[in-house]
């Protein structure tokens, strides 16, 4: 992958993307754990790229709120106090249900199938304390809800807040281990298949609120 910004490799997306890509999912999925201080040059080893796509990495996410700079050439994952959480619960209250509800108008017998199929896939990752694919696949599931929706700028906005809480849930699934995690997702599919979007937009809320609710008390 080390190339500059504006080349392409095999996979076909201009380099700079890939390196965003790379460095976006070491944040959400907390491979940067939240207030570990690494150095662009650390950046640019881990991910075997070049400093300018790496620059432009880390400028892009740094205005997303996923990273901070401490100077002398290191940033790191912002770590979160409970004003932040309850910050950022409000603003996934605000916008995850309302995506389940348009999915529930819109979602298609097929796309329901591919949720219940990536459940599964959770489930199996808490079943053998897989936390790495707990994280991926939980991730998964709202990110395919949320496409459902056809909602572009709101689908937006959830992923740059993901990107705020992600690493802290890594922390919380260290602590506490995959089997005490909770979710909704199966009354999110029962909303789903009656085309219920006021059911689908309160089972989001009641997993949204789980969530940071575990990450508040592990604070």
């Amino acid at each position: 992958m080390k190339t500059e910004a504006g080349t392409r490799d095999g996979a076909g997306a201009p380099v700079h993307e890939q390196v965003y890509r790379a460095l976006r999912e070491m944040v959400l999925f907390g491979a940067l754990a939240p207030g570990e201080a690494v150095t662009i040059q650390g950046i640019v080893e881990r991910l075997d790229a070049g400093m300018t796509p790496v620059r432009e990495a880390l400028r892009r996410l740094t205005a997303e709120g996923a990273l901070e700079s401490l100077g002398n050439r290191r940033i790191a994952v912002p770590v979160l106090d409970r004003a932040a959480v309850e910050d950022l619960t409000e603003a996934r209250l605000a916008i995850e249900p309302r995506l389940a509800a348009r999915a529930a108008q819109r979602v298609t017998p097929a796309a329901v199938a591919d949720l219940r199929a990536i459940d599964a896939r959770l489930d199996a990752g808490i079943t053998r304390g897989d936390v790495e694919a707990y994280l991926r696949e939980n991730h998964a599931f709202h990110a395919a809800l949320n496409a459902q929706a056809s909602a572009p700028v709101l689908t937006s906005l959830t992923e740059s807040l993901w990107l705020r809480f992600g690493p802290s849930l890594r922390v919380v699934c260290g602590q506490v281990g995959t089997r005490a995690l909770r979710d909704m997702h199966k009354e999110v599919l029962a909303a789903l298949e009656a085309g219920d979007p006021a059911a689908a937009a309160e089972a989001v809320a009641g997993d949204v609120r789980q969530g940071m609710e575990m990450i508040a008390d592990a604070l």
